[in-house]
């Protein structure tokens, strides 16, 4: 693809910046995630009589608000990535934007 505003963009050193931040958060994201999702995997696997402590007088056990924290944590490092991707991000793109189609 030899398109000049492309080319323009890929070399913006915005971009170069932009690609980088994102990389980055996201393998730092996707690593975190992995070590509390298989942690938890862990658990099931290896040390089910932690996990099935009764909570209180209930026959609720530990897995299950561990396993709901898990999920918990999911949507915070979702929005975490959101809001960055929309505040961030977004500035950088419409800097690079602006910048490659004068």
């Amino acid at each position: 693809m030899n398109d000049p505003v492309v080319n323009k963009i890929q070399s913006h050193p915005k971009y170069r910046e932009l690609r980088a931040k994102r990389n980055r958060l996201g393998i730092f994201l996707t690593v975190l995630m992995l070590a509390v999702y298989y942690g938890y995997i862990a658990l099931i696997a290896f040390d089910k009589s932690f996990l099935a402590q009764p909570i209180g007088q209930g026959v609720t056990s530990l897995g299950i608000p561990i396993g709901m924290g898990v999920i918990v944590f999911t949507i915070l490092i979702t929005g975490i990535y959101v809001r960055r991707a929309n505040g961030e991000f977004d500035t950088l793109t419409q800097d690079i934007l602006k910048d490659a189609t004068k």
